[in-house]
């Protein structure tokens, strides 16, 4: 009998990995060995060789699943070998050579760009890059409008920044070209537009579940029927 791959936990921007604490439970009450590495969100290519990186020092298989921009993220670090399934939470699904802003610029905008507060920080050999929050006024209504109000004002405060870059780096590899996948669509998502979800869920020709009324941290407020999609895809493969 083929080992239980391990299920490792991909992070996207505004939210570390407690985003899916609720996923996490879940999955180890049905036996399932969970990884919630950090997300650097400093780039595409830096953060997908990073969770790559992980993955492969993983004994035995390896099912990513991504939520928001960590879904951009494990579409090229499922490249890695041992990579079986991806599952994509509320993400988009780039295709290779793609970038983020041209993906969501095929449809309507619907995400925070108003509601974006800009910070600088200091690159490798000098100069200043650009990396956003959401402003702590928006957070509970964009980003998490189905979660307690307590919930989503910690969480607001404890946001990682996404490097800016990260939206224009274009994917050099679409791992679900050559590997199954699965997808949630967040039916009422205001950081990434329900249509962006289905468009590349239907593209990598993924097994999709959508929730009407789910916003965009669904993880939190939809942990069983998360972590029920996951464990679909590591039954699948298992």
């Amino acid at each position: 009998m083929p080992p239980t791959p391990t299920v490792v936990l991909v992070h996207g921007a505004f939210a570390d990995t407690a985003i899916w604490f609720g996923v996490v439970a879940e999955l180890h009450s049905h036996g399932i060995p969970v990884l919630a590495p950090p997300n650097p969100l400093r780039g595409l290519a830096a953060d997908a060789a990073h969770i790559a990186s992980v993955a492969a020092q993983i004994d035995g298989p390896v099912v990513l699943a991504g939520h928001a921009y960590g879904g951009a993220v494990i579409t090229e670090a499922g490249t890695a070998d041992n990579v079986v399934a991806l599952v994509y939470v509320a993400a988009p699904v780039l295709e290779e050579g793609e970038t983020l802003s041209e993906l969501h610029g095929r449809f309507p905008p619907t995400g925070p760009v108003g509601e974006l507060r800009r910070w600088s920080y200091p690159v490798p050999g000098g100069g200043q890059g650009v990396e956003v929050t959401l402003t702590a006024e928006a957070f509970a209504t964009v980003f998490a409008a189905d979660v307690p109000a307590p919930v989503a004002e910690v969480l607001a405060s404890c946001q990682p920044p996404l490097a800016l870059a990260a939206c224009e780096e274009r994917a050099t590899a679409a791992a679900w070209r050559s590997k199954p996948s699965w997808a949630l669509v967040a039916g009422a998502d205001r950081v990434i537009a329900p249509d962006v979800e289905r468009f590349g869920a239907a593209r990598a020709g993924a097994t999709v579940v959508e929730i009407d009324g789910a916003s965009h941290a669904v993880t939190l407020s939809q942990p069983t029927a998360v972590a029920r999609l996951i464990r679909d895809a590591v039954h699948a493969v298992s």
